[in-house]
């Protein structure tokens, strides 16, 4: 078996199967690290900077190790880029024969046994959805793995999808009769045969948290674990470890009820009448709150009398649906797993009734149709520090973006790791040669109605530059949306807005029209790799504090001032310069990158904390002069252009 030095070294196993491969000291440390976290059965956290190559840092270790291991990444895109990009590439370097599986959530593999409930009864699906389900139909009749991901004419959002995929709550486990041939069982067959196996943050901590038939037998087996794009973990986390009920769960089993009602239980009328009714009651209680989408503090709403009066007649209407439904157990499979789900709804409502819950938030956030009521823990520490210690076992945690002052103390604290090792290994890149760092003089403050319009001058000036190839970053949807359309009248460039359409269709048509310009929010900040002369800037509006009247922070933050911390200091800041360094991460991703990242922000000159942020981000030359940015991009557009002419 190799060492791993002879792994990554010059003259190694990866130098020699890939082209342009070039050894990277802390490439090898890291590589080192991860193995002695494997072998010794600790926890490490490490940093590593981008184009450290972590990827591979970790996966050689775990190849060359003996145990199973499970990877969890942050989105099904990395995790889908890891397994058939990555891991193929380094599994042939090191000539490795161990078995692999990608395992993803329930919501992407087809329920053939609903899909079959749809069978003959269109009249329950919306006409717009008649044509999805045909296309469903069409692809189910080859599909080997029966990922939905396969149909690439269906948008990511299409409205068939849940009609066709199974949830925790709807499936009937072995009770089902098209148990055998279930897609999803397979592949957790197979991820329980293999070696290694390839998943991502949700199904980690969703399986995790509700010890779901099948992966649950997955984690015990596991002797290291490693989460990529650790730095999602904390909130991803805290959002399984809680409670959550919404109306769209109580509309889909009044639904279902009406679909048993006309296919099986013909004679169930009064149970079809209470579950409309149960519906009607759902839907009222999500027009007490504003039109308009919103999050906020669940228990101050309960304190106004109409929401007291609406939760008490969706209880009893709930109760009616129970006692109706109990009558008719034993008759059908779905009907019984429709009653265990109604007995979980209503001891879910009876927790949002109260206020009494020690160390949660109790919160809602509305959709235009729906309200979801949440009750998650203000701290996973204590639970997850638990975890971690149940069983000896390697554990790594790694992202770019996890120090914050030179420290690894507020992620520690946040998932209880204060006794883990931790790493912090720099960006192999010459950033002070690389990149120009400017925050532009002034500049209204960040809060004052003027700031919009000196955006949208900057934008300007910086897309003139460059013609194109920006990235304009923002902290809102709002502030992009404004600054979308005040550059229509002034630029001629293409100008791409996140929600025009998905993420990925969004990049696409970027990299494929040169003078094209994105303006993207929080889903663009992190998670794009857009490397040379595509994208030579990035413009952030301003330093990403979460929303002050996000209620999960305003109680996190209650929570610190009521045990004597520093709140601001403490959750604010860290929180923000780990979102900022993320957003700059989008511009220097290989060692032939140039660019220029421009914050609009004067706290980065004027507040005390400023240095904090600063010291965060990586070494670039700094300017305070708009028209150095420019003269840097222009040279920047002549060096291109000569490229391409010696090129041709």
């Amino acid at each position: 078996m190799p060492t791993l030095s002879e792994v990554f070294s010059g003259t190694g196993l990866l130098a020699e199967s890939i082209n342009g491969f070039k050894p990277r000291q802390a490439q090898t440390d890291m590589a080192k690290a991860v193995a002695r976290a494997i072998n010794q059965s600790h926890s490490v956290i490490i940093e590593a900077g981008t184009g450290t190559g972590k990827t591979f840092a970790y996966l050689a270790p775990v190849l060359l190790a003996k145990g199973k291991a499970i990877i969890s990444t942050g989105t099904k895109n990395l995790q889908e880029q890891l397994y058939h990009r990555d891991l193929p590439v380094i599994k042939k370097a090191l000539a490795s024969n161990r078995k692999t599986a990608l395992l993803k959530g329930r919501a992407n593999y087809l329920c053939t046994h609903r899909l079959g409930q749809h069978g003959g009864n269109s009249t329950l699906v919306e006409s717009d959805v008649l044509n999805e389900l045909s296309i469903v139909r069409t692809w189910a009749n080859t599909t080997k793995t029966g990922d939905v991901g396969e149909i690439k004419t269906l948008p990511e959002d299409a409205r068939v999808l849940p009609l066709v995929t199974s949830t925790v709550d709807n499936c009937l486990g072995r009770d089902c009769p098209d148990y055998e041939d279930c897609y999803l069982v397979k592949a957790r067959k197979k991820a329980m045969d293999a070696d290694i196996v390839v998943v991502n943050h949700h199904l980690f901590f969703a399986d995790m948290a509700l010890k779901d038939t099948g992966f649950g037998e997955l984690i015990p087996d596991a002797e290291c674990i490693v989460f990529d794009e650790a730095h999602q973990i904390p909130d991803i986390a805290s959002e399984y470890f809680g409670e959550a009920v919404s109306t769209r769960q109580i509309q889909d089993i009044s639904k279902e009820i009406t679909l048993l009602y006309r296919t099986v239980l013909k004679d169930a009328e009064q149970l079809e009448k209470a579950g409309e009714k149960m519906r009607m009651q759902a839907a009222d209680l999500r027009l007490l709150f504003a039109d308009k989408p919103a999050k906020g503090n669940w228990v101050e709403h309960l304190e106004r009398e109409e929401v007291r009066t609406q939760m008490s007649r969706l209880e009893d209407a709930v109760g009616v649906v129970y006692d109706v439904c109990k009558l008719h157990i034993g008759r059908d499979k779905d009907l019984d797993n429709l009653f265990d789900r109604i007995v979980q709804v209503r001891e879910k409502l009876a927790l949002f009734t109260t206020d009494q819950h020690d160390g949660m938030s109790l919160w809602y956030e509305t959709t235009p149709r729906h309200i979801v009521l949440h009750m998650t823990p203000l701290s996973i520490a204590a639970k997850f520090r638990r975890f971690v210690e149940s069983e000896e076992r390697g554990w790594v945690f790694t992202s770019a973006t996890l120090v914050v002052n030179n420290e690894f103390t507020h992620f520690q604290r946040r998932m209880g790791l204060e006794s883990a090792k931790t790493l912090m290994l720099d960006s192999p890149f010459d950033y002070a040669k690389q990149a120009l760092l400017c925050v532009p003089r002034y500049l209204p403050e960040p809060h004052q109605p003027a700031m919009r319009q000196s955006l949208v001058e900057v934008s300007q000036r910086l897309v003139k530059a460059s013609n194109g190839r920006c990235f304009l970053l923002f902290t809102s949807h709002k502030a992009m949306q404004e600054v979308a359309a005040a550059l229509q009248d002034k630029i001629s460039n293409p100008i791409l807005v996140q929600g025009s359409t998905s993420k990925q269709a969004l990049l696409t048509q970027y990299l494929a029209d040169p003078e094209a310009v994105l303006l993207g929010t929080g889903a663009f900040w992190e998670g794009v790799d857009v490397r040379g002369d595509d994208l030579v800037c990035v413009l952030i509006d301003k330093l990403p504090f979460a929303a002050p009247d996000d209620p999960l922070l305003q109680a996190r933050l209650e929570d610190c001032k009521k045990n004597g911390g520093n709140p601001f200091g403490s959750i604010q800041i860290p929180q923000a310069v780990i979102t900022l360094k993320q957003g700059a991460g989008r511009l220097i991703r290989d060692p032939e990158d140039v660019g220029v990242l421009v914050i609009c922000d004067n706290r980065l000159v004027t507040k005390p904390y400023a240095q904090t942020f600063l010291g965060s981000l990586p070494p670039m030359k700094r300017t305070r002069d708009l028209a150095e940015v420019e003269s840097f991009l222009v040279k920047t557009q002549h060096r291109q252009s000569d490229k391409k002419k010696t090129k041709s």
